[in-house]
Parts: structure tokens; C-alpha cells; sequence
């Protein structure tokens, strides 16, 4: 294990059970929109921006699809969910920041933008942990593009070698792996395969895990 001087977190799927909200609106959405079954775009789609997954939905289904339309309305049902029932936290998440804030400078570098991130994760109690937030809205591309880790990096002033990225996702892992940072996968709704395995340094079952490996 190198020596590592930050922590950086997705939130999506790693902190929060958000994944799980947002597949219900995005099978909703699909349902009202006469869209077939979205599993595997779905999938591909976590961890982009709303950019990314719009430009990966127009690509899917044609320049003439509404994807700015289907973003929006799965955005609303997704704020109505979490205004009415709120949003779980994963499991040992709370604990696996008190533990690695001992030890470590923390940072978040999620793909959700700005406003939600900063919402959700003060209504969690867990905004207090990060030094900072680099969401999607603040890059051009977001994961699998390194340049969201690349920025939660030099907003901390610490090179990427010295930094650990904790991530739920195949397109997380990507983004983090390219940037350089050290990668502890997560999986929350898909598990790794061959490639993630060989790009991820360390896999564990749930941050309940993260004192085996930090």
C-alpha cells in the first residue's frame, strides 16, 4: 500500500443510496416516454454528467430524442422522492468518514451537479467531511473522463499519485485509474469485470470494509 495523503469520494452509490432513486425515475421516465428496457444504458450511464448522459442518449436513440426532456423529468421525481422519503445513507458511510478523517484530508468528486451535492450531503451530515466538492457541472466531461479527479486533485494542492479514489461504479474506476490516483472499488449496482478488476487496486464489500485497506 503507497503512501496516500487524501481521500477522494464519489457520492452516488458510495455515500448515498441515490443509485436506487435514480433507477426508479429512469424507468418511470422510460415507461411514460415508450422507451423499451434501459438496463444495460443505464448502467453505462452512471457516473457521467447530465452532458455526458444526455450526449450518450441522443447517441443511443437518435439526434431527435428529447434528452434533455427525459433528464428533466427524471430530475423532478427524483427531488420529489427525496423531499418526501430522503435519501439513505450506505452502509458505513458515516463511520467510514469519522474513521478517515483522522487519518486523511477528505474531498468529494461527483458527477451530480453542485446544488444536489451540496443539498444532499448537508441533509445527510456528512458535507462537513470534505475540504471539496468537484461536481459535475464543474468539468467539461465527467468519469469515465479523468478530469473530475484531475480537478478534486489540484483543489486539495496534492498530486494524484498521493490521492485514493473510493468509487461505486465501472465508469468511476476509469475516470479515477486514468487521473493516476489509487483505486478502491465499492460496487454497489454493478459488479466488476475483468477490465475493472485489473484497473481497481483494492474491491471491498462495503465501507464497513474501508479500515481493512486504509
Amino acid at each position: 500500500m503507497k503512501s496516500i495523503d487524501a481521500v477522494i469520494f464519489d457520492m452516488d452509490g458510495v455515500l448515498l443510496d441515490s443509485e436506487t432513486i435514480s433507477d426508479k425515475t429512469w424507468f418511470a421516465v422510460a415507461s411514460q416516454m415508450g422507451i423499451g428496457d434501459m438496463h444495460a444504458l443505464l448502467d453505462d450511464c452512471r457516473g457521467r454528467n447530465a452532458v455526458d448522459t444526455a450526449t450518450y442518449l441522443r447517441k443511443r436513440y437518435g439526434a431527435d430524442f428529447d434528452a434533455d426532456a427525459f433528464l428533466a423529468r427524471t430530475h423532478q421525481l427524483f427531488y420529489q422522492i427525496e423531499e418526501a422519503e430522503g435519501i439513505p445513507l450506505m452502509k458505513g458511510a458515516k463511520a467510514a468518514l469519522d474513521y478517515l478523517s483522522k487519518k486523511y484530508r477528505l474531498a468529494l468528486a461527483s458527477s451530480t451537479d453542485g446544488v444536489a451535492v451540496h443539498r444532499q450531503l448537508e441533509r445527510a451530515g456528512l458535507l462537513s467531511f470534505f475540504e471539496t466538492c468537484t461536481t459535475g457541472n464543474m468539468v467539461t466531461h465527467s468519469k469515465p473522463d479523468p478530469e473530475i479527479y484531475r480537478m478534486a486533485c489540484a483543489s486539495l494542492g496534492v498530486q494524484a499519485e498521493r490521492c485514493c479514489a473510493v468509487e461505486d461504479s465501472p465508469n468511476g474506476i476509469r475516470s479515477a485509474h486514468a487521473a493516476g490516483l489509487l483505486c478502491i472499488m465499492v460496487p454497489d449496482k454493478i459488479q466488476p469485470d475483468d477490465e475493472i478488476r485489473s484497473l481497481a487496486d483494492f474491491i471491498i464489500p462495503s465501507l464497513e470494509k474501508i479500515g481493512d485497506v486504509l
